[in-house]
């Protein structure tokens, strides 16, 4: 079985949970062991093993960030296609707030299954878009909502 259905079906998820908050909605995506990955940005690095570790860091993660702004907007610049045992994607998220130039991150990611459930799941986010990321939020950081 190809990589890319169970792929397509996490991202689906992902974005429900994201609206809903209910992010166990997202569960059955993940191994029971799986691990989250951000590498290459200092300030955002870090690592985050156990379905529920994951889980909980995405919670976190888009409440104290992503919700703060007006509105998200994530693409697929490259992908989502396989690669030998895993799924790359590389991706933009364009972040809004009224008053501030729009904010884009961009990162690369790979998926790595266990059967049909993702195992690993690596997001690496270059240091210049973490120092651009850090320049935009010093500069226009007092517009975010408080976090939700």
């Amino acid at each position: 079985m190809g990589r890319l259905t169970p792929f397509t079906n996490y991202a689906i998820k992902f974005e429900q949970a994201y609206a809903s908050g209910d992010w166990t909605l997202v569960a059955p995506c993940f191994t029971e062991d799986a691990v989250y990955a951000v590498t290459g940005a200092p300030g955002m690095a870090g690592e985050h093993a156990g379905r529920a570790a994951v889980l909980a860091h995405f919670d976190g993660m888009t409440r104290g960030f992503d919700k703060r702004f007006t509105s998200r907007e994530v693409v697929a610049l490259e992908g989502p296609e396989e690669r030998g045992d895993y799924v790359y994607m590389r991706w933009a998220a364009i972040y809004r707030l009224p008053g501030a130039p729009d904010l884009r991150m961009e990162g690369r990611s790979r998926a790595f299954f266990r059967g049909e459930q993702i195992s690993r799941l690596e997001d690496e986010i270059p240091a210049e878009v973490a120092a651009r990321t850090t320049a935009h939020l010093a500069q226009h950081g007092s517009k975010l909502s408080e976090p939700r």
